[in-house]
């Protein structure tokens, strides 16, 4: 229902996707939306390099969302959206990667629609096929993985998350290549629960700061990718990708594999 008392001129909203942190992935179509923008709600993970295409009288927003840290409440920067586009101002939510990849597009384009403003989106690169494309490595291959799932590691409170057995037993039966995101709390434990079902010599990468110049990675087996993890200092934020279009990447680290 749209709200009864909603001024004749109301601004617009643009979901804008940031990319994976390289300011040079961003795309035209984002650099226009926010050369226009008289406000930007701008997440953590935004490169702060990005905000250079922002004009001198465009009020910047910090709203951060980061795993493992305090958040803005998603509710408080859906009400600050809106009241910024009742204002009639041209209004950008910049999010890291895409705004419909784990980032809450969903929630927010529904709240707009809900009362009456209009919005669009433009789609960034998203960190789980970035971070593969810096280490020039597929995440379909036609002789390795015949397809990709995405799926996140950090499931919504008062969930019993995915069936990480059953992910699987699909991925390795039916050479699906797996990006996990913001699963590097729950490593350990999903990886307990993946080699129910897949080999524990499964190829695996994990990839932090992916795209940027602090971009590090490992790769190594299923079995011990939590202790190479642990061993090298991998945290957040980073993906996980988990099938055979990885094995390259553990014979061009050599010194990784070993330690495997």
């Amino acid at each position: 229902m749209l709200h009864p008392q909603l001024p004749h001129t109301l601004g617009h909203v643009t979901l804008v996707g940031a990319g994976p942190g390289d300011p040079e992935l961003l795309t035209l179509k984002a650099v226009r939306a926010i050369q226009g923008a008289d406000v930007i709600f701008v997440d953590d993970l935004v490169n702060p390099l990005i905000l250079q295409h922002a004009t001198p009288h465009a009020r910047v927003v910090h709203v951060g969302k980061r795993g493992g840290c305090q958040s803005t409440p998603q509710a408080f920067i859906e009400k600050s959206m809106v009241q910024s586009a009742r204002e009639g101002l041209r209004v950008v939510r910049l999010k890291g990667g895409d705004p419909f990849m784990f980032g809450r597009g969903g929630e927010e384009i529904d709240t707009l629609r809900e009362q009456g403003i209009t919005c669009d989106v433009v789609s960034g690169i998203t960190a789980g096929v970035a971070a593969m494309s810096a280490l020039s490595t597929p995440l379909t291959h036609r002789g390795l993985a015949q397809g990709v799932l995405f799926i996140t590691g950090h499931s919504q409170p008062g969930s019993d998350g995915p069936d990480w057995a059953s992910l699987g037993h699909m991925a390795h039966t039916q050479r699906i290549t797996l990006v996990v995101y913001m699963a590097m709390t729950q490593l350990e434990q999903i990886t307990q629960q993946l080699l129910n079902s897949m080999p524990a010599d499964t190829a695996v990468a994990i990839v932090q700061h992916a795209t940027l110049p602090e971009q590090r990675h490992a790769a190594c087996s299923l079995s011990q990718v939590a202790h190479l993890a642990a061993a090298e200092g991998l945290g957040s934020p980073a993906v996980w990708v988990i099938g055979d279009v990885t094995r390259g990447l553990q014979a061009l680290n050599p010194a990784l594999a070993q330690a495997a």
